[in-house]
């Protein structure tokens, strides 16, 4: 085995001393004039006329012109396209002669055969010990690459513009789609009944979004008329398909047998039945029947897990018709269902609501709202009938603002107040 000395170099240690000894040689060997020549951006210099005293061959490569013709014969302006050569004489030019320096200006050049070469200019004006200008002295960088990266970038913002309006219409058809959708699980309209008014208001939580909120009023027989409000548990397509077999399910239930109870039975069973095999489907409702007799309003309905009616009297009070007890629809396969009765007098008005109402969050503790507020606010309201508590109820859900993240559906059944004459209002 043969071993080596410490200060003994390896064969490769010395091929590389060599290799960068060639090099330092060959800089040292370079004038400044060649630098000047051969450097990878364009120099040139310019008489305060902007004739042209000296030019670096880069720059006369990338024009395609040879020295004789332009030293002394042209101006830095005769290089550039007809927008440069108009750019450079109403702006490059003076803020050269106010600053003395433009550092970074985009402009185009002509070459000699006619094309533009993008290109970035900086110019700088030399001085005399006295201050006095003396010549121009102007690098020219090439900015091709970047120009084709401008493109492409461009390109870029155009083409994810072009995705973003594609998107946004996109999104404005499913909205208008859902929303028809989802006009179609409530009545158009609310239908004219003889001594009664009512009122109903739908508000969705998310255009994009279907929600599982439902109402109806509808006749059924002996001059009865039946009605319902409830909510599908979930969102979407899923909750839709719910909400229509539901609606549907109690209309054809009441004009069977209108018993409240009844109703919500075949409903339960209904919904079991369909949805027990997979992801349990379920709603809350109130369903009810509409008596009208002799100046006032028989009112017999049933909740199945839903929120207690709400009632506001004539007198201006205001309180809860009680329905405890009661499942929610359609989570087993027999469920008890609870019933109450009241008589709607003239200026009465009974008012059913989904959860979205009470659950919306408030303050800066974002509380909830809660059905102690509800009847205060209804009691706040004078006895002005059905519309009037409609569009109290839905100016509060607007004042909830970021809050109210739930769709609501708002349903007022009542009795006309009587119209007072003038004679009879003054005694």
């Amino acid at each position: 085995m043969m071993c080596r000395t410490a200060q003994e170099p390896e064969p490769g240690d010395k091929h590389d001393a060599d290799v960068t000894d060639a090099v330092f040689t060959s800089l040292l060997e370079d004038s400044a004039e060649e630098l000047y020549e051969q450097a990878p951006c364009g120099y040139l210099s310019t008489l305060m006329d902007g004739t042209i005293a000296k030019i670096n061959t880069t720059l006369l490569d990338w024009l395609g012109l040879d020295r004789s013709r332009v030293v002394g014969r042209m101006r830095f302006a005769d290089l550039l396209s007809v927008g440069g050569k108009l750019y450079h004489e109403t702006h490059f030019a003076p803020l050269l002669q106010m600053q003395g320096e433009v550092s970074g200006i985009a402009m185009d050049i002509k070459t000699a055969g006619g094309r533009r070469m993008p290109v970035l200019v900086t110019s700088k004006v030399k001085t005399t010990q006295d201050g006095e200008p003396l010549l121009i002295r102007t690098t020219v960088f090439d900015a091709r690459d970047r120009r084709a990266y401008e493109t492409e970038l461009l390109r870029g913002r155009q083409a994810a513009e072009e995705a973003r309006r594609r998107s946004e219409a996109d999104r404005a058809r499913l909205q208008e789609a859902l929303a028809v959708l989802q006009q179609s699980l409530l009545p158009a309209e609310l239908p004219v009944v003889p001594g009664l008014e009512a009122g109903s208001y739908y508000h969705t939580a998310s255009p994009d979004l279907l929600g599982g909120d439902f109402y109806d009023l509808f006749p059924v027989d002996g001059g009865r008329w039946a009605f319902f409000l409830g909510d599908v548990c979930g969102k979407g397509p899923q909750a839709a398909a719910v909400t229509s077999l539901t609606r549907y399910t109690l209309r054809a239930a009441a004009l069977h047998d209108a018993d409240p109870v009844t109703v919500l039975t075949t409903l339960n069973t209904v919904l079991y039945e369909r949805y027990q095999s997979g992801e349990g489907r379920y709603c809350t409702t109130i369903f009810g029947v509409l008596e009208p007799q002799d100046g006032r309003v028989g009112v017999h309905l049933a909740s199945g897990g839903h929120p207690s009616a709400l009632i506001q009297r004539a007198d201006g009070s205001a309180d809860f018709l009680p329905t405890p007890g009661g499942l929610l629809v359609g989570v087993l396969p027999q469920a008890p269902f609870v019933a109450n009765r009241t008589d709607l007098l003239p200026g009465d008005t009974l008012l059913l609501y989904t959860d979205g109402l009470t659950e919306a969050r408030i303050g800066p503790e974002r509380a909830l709202y809660g059905e102690d507020a509800l009847r205060a606010f209804t009691a706040g309201q004078p006895p002005a009938g059905p519309q009037a508590l409609i569009t109290a109820l839905s100016g509060l859900l607007a004042s909830f603002g970021e809050g109210l993240d739930d769709d609501t559906a708002l349903l007022a059944l009542g009795v006309p107040a009587p119209i007072l004459t003038a004679n009879e209002d003054m005694t």
